[in-house]
């Protein structure tokens, strides 16, 4: 007869049912193994439990790394002041051509936001707050972002957090960005609200991500990086092409130090001939995608 009960066979028959979400490699060198898997920084309730594979790697592992800690408030809001909002004193009406200011002031009214309350932020940062209100109400939530499960199984694991970056190395990122760039990537993000189009390429990624979907999640990240907009050039040089070698080289660095490091960073950056499995292949790791 079963010593389990009922209610804990149907917890574990979930989580072995559980399917493969994103793309999940091993990375091993000198004796040493670790795991590299993508995720997304927003999503559903129902995209947990991860899948077993994903659950014993990082039980496997003796330290989690991903590429900040989402939870820590204050240095994100320091570095929100630093990068994304003005000097007391200046505005973005004075930074901003009347005709983008009217149509920003009409997406933000759609939003149910008032520019009155927000005119010391930046371009950027206004760009990417109503894209992730749209992404929010259509379901896909932060709080339901792959970090915040890792976080609390490591947690529960008693497992040490490395953090790869900084949010004022990933805000500072955007801020790089001139008065004339800033302009441009708002109203391209603009128009990409107005048209579904910003929407349709992030539920893309993540739902391609929610069903291990290889080939939809290629489709998806060249429709981010092609194309030839301010949007599209700075994904590719800065938020990938930049960050992506500074990841390879962190996750080496990790690699020596921890006997099994499981490491999640956005999945974009583990796609294509520059992407950080491809990165850490040419620094002479052995790299095994497993799904």
């Amino acid at each position: 007869m079963s010593t389990h009960s009922p209610a804990v066979g149907a917890i574990a028959a979930s989580v072995e049912d559980a399917p493969r979400r994103g793309a999940l490699f091993k990375v091993q060198h000198d004796g040493r193994t670790s795991y590299l898997f993508g995720t997304v920084h927003a999503g559903k309730q129902t995209f947990f439990p991860l899948e077993p594979q994903v659950t014993r790697a990082l039980a496997d592992s003796n330290a989690l790394v991903l590429e900040l800690d989402v939870r820590a408030s204050e240095p994100f809001q320091q570095a929100l002041a630093a990068h994304g909002s003005y000097p007391r004193g200046d505005s973005i009406r004075k930074h901003l051509s009347g005709e983008t200011l009217a149509l920003l002031e009409q997406a933000l009214s759609r939003a149910g936001m008032s520019l009155d309350k927000l005119e010391q932020y930046r371009p950027w940062l206004l760009a990417n707050l109503l894209v992730g209100a749209e992404i929010e109400r259509n379901g896909y939530v932060r709080s339901q972002g792959v970090e915040q499960f890792l976080l609390k199984a490591a947690a529960q694991q008693s497992k040490p957090l490395r953090e790869l970056e900084s949010a004022d190395y990933q805000l500072g990122l955007f801020a790089s960005m001139d008065d004339a760039q800033q302009e441009t990537y708002l109203r391209e993000n603009l128009a990409e609200l107005a048209s579904g189009a910003a929407l349709k390429k992030t539920s893309s990624l993540i739902d391609a991500w929610s069903r291990a979907d290889a080939p939809g999640i290629n489709a998806a990240w060249q429709s981010m990086v092609s194309g030839g907009s301010v949007s599209a050039a700075f994904m590719e040089r800065t938020l990938l092409g930049k960050r992506n070698p500074e990841m390879a080289a962190s996750i080496e660095n990790i690699m020596k130090a921890d006997r099994t490091a499981f490491v999640g960073v956005g999945l974009l950056h583990l796609l294509g001939e520059q992407g950080v499995p491809e990165l850490l292949r040419q620094r002479g790791y052995q790299v095994e995608q497993i799904y």
